[in-house]
């Protein structure tokens, strides 16, 4: 993606993640923020603290206050030569600004326009959403917790994967551009990724005419695929979603018997005998500990994972083969490893070229690069209308 400028008006996740990617695949991300004090995300709290570092790296900032005419005249200045503008804020606001597609595209026809949004075009389009609105709204929190407990996914998943589709469809749009010379408004939204997810469970429901239970509560569709405590106490994931599994683990742990009995023989009776099978797997797993298992299992070819928590991933040696894991600043002096990019594409390094920026870090450089003195950055951040270091 190098050599394509992207304006992202953007906060918390959905909106950032995407302006991201762009990033990390080699674009000129400037990420525009309120002046003067910036980006709201930069100041939550909790479980989102960290949110603001871990979705802007690889960007540039720019402080500018919209709700000036003169603000507003330096992103009509900048948008003769940008690409694509990002934007994820509620329903109508770049629009009260001046910002939005129908302004922006006057000034540049060939630019692309990505809302990221609650909804795409209908109904519900004028609605404000969040990610655990539309989990609930379209059936994810419903599939995942227990019955009568819906729960959140324990990550902000639709904000991440409504990022992604915006980039697969600004994507789709450069594409479209290279033909007809225009850009064109592209929308990605948190309700409809969330439906698509559910394309799995609704599938199942028109195929067997039953509506689909809780995750938790489901019917297997493989004979052994859950966890199983270990000697020492430890969980672990197996499955066994083949036959080539079921012989293997068999001969392993010795258990030819379960081998010749015909009830056992293939994944489908397996599945019927389920209750009768889970106690005879449990009993060979919980000889061994989980390191015990993780050797063995690795060694015959056998599905399964450790039960991991998000602070085990900082030194695994997967993430961190070949130093693909990214030595991020947080704030206060904080630094921690994250993961990168999840791609590989030939011999590209998708690192990090720059940490998250400070407010308004590079507001007289990307300015400058717009044509302005020095002198006339210097009196735009006298007056309040950009801010940022000198």
């Amino acid at each position: 993606m190098s050599g394509l400028r992207v304006l992202e008006f953007c906060h918390t996740i959905m909106g950032p993640s995407a302006g991201m990617l762009l990033a990390d695949l080699g674009a000129d991300v400037i990420k525009v923020e309120s002046a003067p004090e910036g980006d709201t995300t930069r100041r939550l709290q909790g479980f989102a603290s960290g949110f603001f570092f871990a979705f802007n790296r690889n960007k540039r900032s720019l402080a500018i206050d919209l709700k000036l005419a003169e603000g507003r005249e330096l992103v009509y200045r900048l948008v003769a030569d940008t690409d694509v503008v990002l934007e994820n804020f509620g329903p109508g606001t770049m629009e009260r600004l001046g910002c939005g597609y129908e302004d922006l595209s006057k000034r540049n026809p060939r630019l692309i326009f990505a809302a990221l949004k609650g909804f795409l075009s209908g109904p519900y389009e004028h609605r404000p959403a969040l990610d655990e609105v539309v989990q609930y709204m379209a059936g994810l929190a419903y599939m995942t917790g227990p019955p009568g407990q819906p729960l959140r996914a324990g990550s902000s998943v639709i904000d991440l994967m409504g990022g992604m589709f915006a980039v697969i469809g600004v994507q789709a749009a450069l594409r479209e551009r290279e033909k007809t010379g225009r850009g064109q408004l592209v929308k990605s939204a948190l309700f409809e990724s969330t439906a698509f997810l559910m394309t799995q469970h609704m599938a199942g429901q028109a195929v067997t005419g039953r509506p689909p239970p809780p995750m938790p509560a489901r019917e297997g569709a493989w004979g052994i695929y859950e966890t199983f405590k270990t000697s020492e106490g430890e969980l672990i994931f197996v499955g066994l979603t083949s036959d080539n599994h079921w012989r293997r683990f068999c001969q392993h742990f010795e258990r030819e018997d379960l081998l010749e009995n015909p009830r056992y023989a293939n994944n489908q009776h397996r599945v019927k005998e389920r209750a009768e099978i889970r106690p005879m797997v449990a009993e060979c797993v919980g000889r061994h500990t989980l390191a015990e298992l993780t050797v063995l299992f690795d060694k015959i070819g056998i599905p399964f994972a450790p039960v991991a928590k998000p602070g085990d991933l900082f030194d695994d040696p997967q993430l961190n083969a070949g130093g693909r894991m990214l030595d991020v600043a947080f704030k206060d002096g904080v630094r921690a490893k994250i993961p990168r990019l999840p791609i590989e594409v030939g011999a590209h390094d998708f690192g990090l070229r720059r940490q998250a920026p400070g407010i308004g870090e590079h507001s007289a450089e990307i300015l400058a690069e717009a044509g302005l003195s020095n002198a006339e950055i210097e009196d735009l951040r006298a007056r309040g209308i950009v801010s940022g270091p000198a």
